[in-house]
């Protein structure tokens, strides 16, 4: 590859904190190495928890820690209309379904704390016929990968799905296993575009050639090499990087009320300060 193209892609559902610090450590530092560039993206497609005022912490945060970013900032919910465009060519395929579960339908089948999202969840196409039943008495859906029609849509390269992961030794190949996750819901009703979906549509759209992202979604990944194939996108290369742990040994979170980096800085901190405390990662 001529050029190193990255990016970090924080959602502005609240403030940055140190798990986040230490993955953008990981990105800057990543580019840097190579000569390349940072791209910004603000996964804002949760219209329903982004508020301006964190994008505008995250802003800051960033550029307290010193780490610039090259172009403008890629907002998401600016190309809801891009993203649709892809659900409609895989709708137009036969590739997704109309699936109108709630997850709390869903969750109720499965064990106690298990997130029906990552459950692999596989569903039944209704009929033509119940389709319009449900769509004319105005039941919300979800629009779902179809597995077994990606399946066949792919063939024999199905069973061949890899990406590539650098480690510190040697890149390596990595076999692809979408299987997990079931039918993937890639648009709701109060989401146009699944995280999915929007995600690796970017990364093709804006060159992106390394993907350096957390532990966390290393099994994501297969779902997205999934999603490329189907589309004719480039599978960037990834890296994977250590999470940053709790007390609890859990992975620090915005949900859980994690301590946002501007009260560090607050206290009079200093982003050297923050990448000692994130080296471990």
């Amino acid at each position: 590859m001529s050029e190193f193209v990255t990016r970090f892609a924080p959602s502005p559902t609240g403030h940055l904190h140190l798990g986040h610090a230490a993955s953008a450590f990981h990105v800057w530092d990543a580019a840097r190495a190579a000569g390349g560039r940072v791209l910004l993206r603000l996964e804002d497609i949760d219209q329903t928890r982004c508020r301006p005022a964190y994008e505008a912490s995250i802003l800051a945060d960033l550029k307290w820690l010193g780490l610039d970013w090259s172009g403008p900032v890629r907002r998401q919910s600016d190309h809801f209309d891009n993203y649709a465009k892809v659900i409609d060519s895989l709708n137009e395929r036969g590739l997704i379904y109309r699936c109108f579960k709630t997850r709390r339908e869903i969750a109720a089948a499965l064990p106690a704390g298990v997130d029906p999202d990552e459950a692999g969840y596989v569903g039944k196409p209704f009929s033509p016929s119940e389709e319009a039943e449900y769509l004319s008495r105005g039941h919300a859906f979800a629009w779902r990968l179809s597995l077994a029609r990606a399946r066949d849509a792919l063939g024999p390269r199905y069973g061949t799905l890899s990406y590539m992961e650098e480690t510190a030794n040697c890149p390596r190949t990595v076999r692809a296993d979408p299987q997990a996750f079931g039918d993937v819901v890639l648009a709701r009703k109060d989401t146009p575009a699944s995280y999915h979906v929007a995600c690796c549509h970017d990364d093709a759209l804006q060159g992106v050639t390394h993907v350096i992202r957390g532990e966390d979604i290393r099994a994501m990944t297969s779902v997205h090499v999934l999603l490329q194939a189907l589309m004719d996108w480039p599978t960037p290369l990834y890296r994977f990087h250590p999470l940053v742990l709790g007390p609890d040994g859990k992975k620090l979170s915005k949900r859980a009320g994690d301590k946002g980096l501007s009260a560090y800085r607050e206290e009079g901190m200093t982003p050297d300060d923050i990448r000692a405390m994130t080296s471990a990662a």
